[in-house]
C-alpha cells in the first residue's frame, strides 16, 4: 500500500496537508483571543460553577482519551491519516468507544475550554475543527477500509468521536 506500481507515494498523498491544517487550526485556537470578553459580567461569574466544572471534564475527558488513543495504537502511531504498514485494526480500549479518540480529546478539551471562557470565538474554530476532523477521519477510514475490510462492520458499531454518535451505516 505504501507504493503503488512500484512508485512510492508523492507528498500529500499521504494525508501531510491534513496535519499541516491540522496545526494551524490548533494555533489559531491556541492564539485568538477570547471574544466577546465577558470575565466582568455577572452571568460569568454566577456560571462559575458550571464553567469550572466544564472546564475539568473536557480536559479530563480529552486526557484519558489522548492517553488511551497513543496506548491503543503505539506501535502504529504516526501523525499522517495514513496507515503505517504492517498495521493492525485496533478495536479494544478506548477505540472500543470511539473511532477516533486522537481527534476527540482535542475536541472535548476544546469545548470544555469554549464553555469555560463562554467565547465565541473559540466556538467558531471548534465548530472548524469539528469539520476537518470529520473529513480527516473520512479519509483515514478510506484508507483503513482498503487494509481492512473488517473495519466497516467497527464503524458500524463505535461512534466516530464520541460513544454511540456517529456510527457508520452498515
Amino acid at each position: 500500500m505504501e507504493q503503488e506500481s512500484g512508485k512510492a507515494k508523492r507528498f500529500g498523498q499521504r494525508g501531510e496537508y491534513l496535519v499541516a491544517i491540522q496545526f494551524a487550526l490548533v494555533a489559531l485556537f491556541v492564539f485568538i483571543p477570547v471574544w466577546p470578553d465577558l470575565r466582568n459580567g455577572e452571568l460569568y461569574r454566577q456560571l462559575a460553577l458550571i464553567r469550572w466544572s466544564a472546564l475539568v471534564i473536557g480536559m479530563l475527558a480529552g486526557a484519558a482519551l489522548l492517553i488511551g488513543g497513543v496506548i491503543g495504537i503505539r506501535k502504529y502511531l504516526t501523525p499522517l491519516p495514513y496507515p503505517v504498514e504492517n498495521n493492525q485494526l485496533v478495536d479494544t480500549g478506548v477505540y472500543a468507544l470511539v473511532r477516533h479518540p486522537l481527534y476527540s480529546a482535542q475536541l472535548f478539551a476544546c469545548a470544555g475550554w469554549v464553555i469555560f471562557s463562554m467565547s465565541l470565538s473559540h466556538l467558531l474554530v471548534t465548530a472548524l475543527a469539528l469539520a476537518f476532523f470529520n473529513h480527516k477521519a473520512s479519509k483515514e477510514e478510506t484508507w483503513l477500509t482498503q487494509r481492512h475490510p473488517e473495519y466497516r462492520d467497527y464503524a458500524a458499531r463505535v461512534g466516530k468521536f464520541v460513544p454511540g454518535v456517529g456510527k457508520a451505516k452498515a
